[in-house]
């Protein structure tokens, strides 16, 4: 059985929805004001259509406005382009939302810059990303900063330990490298061409792992006492046929030495979401000149 605390995204983030609403609430009361968020899909692909629909379904649930555009994977560029920049223009939707991966006939970079920053819920647009390396205020990606607040779930202040973050993409790896680093860690990232990965991750005081490799983190790579994050989501089918959803981290192992760890249906991946409801909640403040919720301020 497993020794280390279990961090519970599903209750994480169910206590932050819960608030979340709240602050709608208070919106609509006090200035008139109902956050929306447009998700735009091209295409069917069966696991974007899964998320879609659950973002859709806690968007509502939470208050919010919500719209939904869909297109057929053929759908031209140009028409996607033309959509982006409509949404951009109403003032009813304060986030835009492209469910990734686009068709390889589009320029996925193209898409997302055409998102307004101050729309973009997502934090990729190239603004966000150089507010947040910068140490600016801005929109940051939703998976880093859930992954920052199920954190804080354990312990609240940051300073000083010495974080290892394995993978180095745009959209967790290096905007969690910056979250840390304003959280006063110090950072290193593990990618694919490091030296000895093993030796460094045995170092980290925080290890959160990203990388899409079912179970390759093993007790034999962590530090005991160190707080471990999976962020990894891997579909595989065991031995006896069946299909099982697993992280990157080989949970079991890993609990015995670990002092807190995520587990994977149920820890990161509804945070996702919920900071998803959280960045359209402040882009919708600060585009219609409202004080920020202390909440999320």
């Amino acid at each position: 059985m497993p020794q280390a605390q279990v961090i519970d995204g599903k209750a994480a983030a169910e206590k932050l929805r819960a608030t979340l609403g709240s602050i709608v609430k208070r919106l609509k009361k006090d200035h008139s004001l109902i956050p929306g968020l447009a998700v735009v899909m091209v295409g069917d692909d069966p696991a974007s259509r899964i998320y879609t629909k659950n973002k859709v379904k806690q968007t509502v649930a939470a208050g919010m406005h919500s719209l939904q555009r869909n297109f057929p994977a053929d759908t031209p560029e140009e028409a996607l382009a033309k959509e982006i920049c409509s949404l951009n223009k109403d003032r009813s939707v304060h986030g835009i939302l492209v469910q990734l991966p686009l068709p390889q006939h589009m320029n996925t970079n193209r898409i997302l810059d055409l998102i307004l920053p101050e729309k973009d819920v997502d934090g990729f647009h190239p603004v966000n990303v150089g507010r947040l390396g910068s140490g600016l205020s801005g929109l940051v990606p939703c998976t880093p900063q859930g992954c920052l607040l199920l954190l804080k779930e354990v312990k609240a202040d940051l300073t000083g330990l010495h974080a290892v973050i394995v993978g180095r993409s745009n959209i967790v790896g290096k905007p969690l490298a910056q979250l840390l680093l304003a959280e006063n860690c110090s950072i290193t990232i593990v990618h694919s061409k490091t030296r000895n990965p093993q030796r460094l991750c045995l170092q980290a005081d925080i290890l959160i792992s990203a990388v899409g490799q079912p179970e390759m983190i093993r007790s034999s790579w962590i530090k005991p006492g160190s707080i471990v994050i999976d962020v990894g989501i891997n579909r595989i089918i065991t031995k006896d046929g069946t299909k099982q959803i697993v992280g990157d981290v080989a949970f079991e192992d890993a609990a015995q030495v670990a002092s807190a760890i995520t587990p994977v249906p149920g820890g990161v991946g509804p945070m996702t979401i919920a900071c998803l409801l959280r960045n359209c909640i402040k882009t919708a403040c600060e585009q219609q000149g409202v004080s920020l919720p202390h909440e999320i301020g």
